[in-house]
């Protein structure tokens, strides 16, 4: 099985139990209707990202569904969380793509979002030999790989919340779901 589409989503929950937290972010993401399997990190070679709405669409409650996904919890108050999937995709199509997964306490939602689009491209990047360092910061890096056109395609997708002052539990998540 090897999946022509996947969509990006993401959640966020809160409740006084961790695992309802848990759920209603699903819920918030549109996920709570399917058994979620957890892969790793590769796009496969002409899968096409598409909408949320359109992949959900081509979805059925209680199917096995896999995903990347990326989630963190907290009762702490104040806490500021962030969940973060990031997204490469070369320039040749008929080569494989990264996803990247990122969660943190106290990013924010475009550092944490920036953190995990790096995370993916530098994975593309380190497959496709191109040579980078790290040092450089990820707005330039990402220039430099668009321009010479082996990368063409980066995105995030990212959920961060704040823990409420009564510490009900948080849960932020963000998704990559393979549509078969």
């Amino acid at each position: 099985m090897v999946p022509k589409r996947l969509f990006l989503t993401r959640g966020m929950g809160k409740h006084k139990e961790r695992l309802t937290s848990f759920e209603i972010a699903l819920r918030a993401a549109g996920i709570e209707d399917f058994n979620l399997v957890r892969v790793s990190s590769i796009i496969p070679p002409h899968c096409k990202i598409v909408s949320r709405k359109k992949g959900l669409s081509e979805l059925r409650s209680g199917e096995i569904v896999y995903c990347v996904l990326s989630d963190l919890a907290s009762c702490e108050p104040n806490r500021l969380l962030a969940a973060s999937i990031g997204v490469a995709i070369p320039a040749n199509r008929s080569l494989y793509g990264y996803i990247s997964e990122h969660h943190a306490f106290g990013q924010t939602e475009s550092a944490a979002g920036d953190y995990a689009e790096d995370l993916a491209a530098s994975m593309l990047a380190s497959t496709l030999g191109i040579e980078y360092n790290e040092d450089v910061k990820w707005d330039t890096r990402k220039e430099i790989w668009k321009m010479n056109g082996k990368i063409v395609t980066t995105r995030n997708i990212t959920q961060s919340a704040l823990v409420d002052k009564g510490g009900l539990w948080t849960t932020t998540l963000a998704a990559a779901v393979f549509v078969p």
